[in-house]
């Protein structure tokens, strides 16, 4: 597998971790424009705690979904009490907040004889723990799929839970799940700080990936693309947002002919779901049914046998 291949599957690995953290939220009713905050915020703390402070690479993901996760949840416990298009623009404010203060920030302390860190619109260069430690870039992609499966096990295990009926059903209707006793803004609360830490990840793995990041990289477009992955591979299921993942990143990157025009295709192929299928390629009604297709065939085998 040549470089190329394995930058394009890392890239689509990476970024699912934003979209899901966008799932996440759209499973509670509630749209977010700023999931990109989040993973900027994970990939600088994630950089800083390797690249400055010399500390191990599972310290700096810890470090950077942590930061992400309790900045998500404390913005969510100041907004969330706002409905609609209020809380989304919020979101906006607040990441592009975030992406100005990166552009200022200059934090650089000497490494080896190199000053290291943050310089504002320069970025943060030499986050070098890969290449300090001879990971080649097919080891550090199975880590980031290796962490990915983990996530989407820990999404599956919640959707089958309390919690998961909890948050779908805050999707469907928050009077109602009110009027049942439940604490609306305090599980949406949650629901951003799970989300926070999910962006987080994707961010410190990027910035390890990269070795380079910079605060243009976290913009507006990166958050309507992760809020699209989900409408676009469904709200079903925590494998709809790696669709709409896949289908951007992977298929799009690989058809090299239309690459010119990748984001009419792609803003076409969003509007054209949105149209008719208004919950995505893998909504709840398609999940529900291959689930029991799947159930069937398993009966009639076992029943064979």
């Amino acid at each position: 597998m040549d470089d190329y291949v394995i930058t394009v599957l890392s890239n689509i690995g990476m970024i699912s971790f934003v979209a899901l953290s966008a799932y996440l939220l759209l499973l509670t009713g509630v749209i977010s424009f700023g999931q990109q905050a989040y993973f900027g915020l994970g990939a600088y703390a994630a950089g800083a705690a390797t690249a400055m402070l010399l500390l191990p690479i599972w310290a700096g993901i810890l470090i950077g979904a942590c930061v992400a996760g309790l900045m998500a949840a404390l913005v969510g416990a100041l907004t969330l009490r706002l409905r609609g298009l209020y809380f989304s623009i919020s979101t906006l404010a607040f990441a592009e907040m975030v992406r100005l203060v990166l552009l200022i920030v200059e934090v650089q302390v000497e490494v080896d004889g190199e000053l290291v860190g943050p310089a504002g619109a320069e970025g943060f260069h030499d986050i070098r723990w890969m290449f300090e430690r001879d990971i080649s870039l097919g080891e550090f992609m199975l880590l980031i799929y290796a962490l990915l499966a983990l996530v989407l096990v820990a999404l599956l295990l919640i959707e089958r839970s309390r919690l998961g009926s909890i948050f779908r059903m805050l999707g469907s209707d928050d009077l109602l799940a009110d009027m049942q006793g439940l604490n609306v803004v305090g599980y949406r609360v949650l629901a951003a700080g799970l989300a926070g830490v999910l962006a987080g990840i994707g961010g410190a793995l990027y910035a390890h990936f990269t070795t380079y990041v910079e605060p243009q990289f976290f913009n507006v477009m990166l958050g309507v693309h992760a809020l699209a992955y989900g409408l676009i591979g469904g709200l079903g299921t925590a494998f709809g947002p790696l669709i709409g993942v896949a289908i951007d990143v992977g298929f799009l990157e690989a058809v090299r002919f239309i690459q010119g025009y990748r984001m009419i295709v792609f803003g076409g192929l969003v509007a054209l779901l949105l149209i008719f299928m208004p919950r995505g390629l893998l909504d709840e009604e398609r999940v529900h049914r291959l689930k029991a297709r799947f159930r069937r065939r398993g009966d009639a085998h076992a029943a064979g046998s």
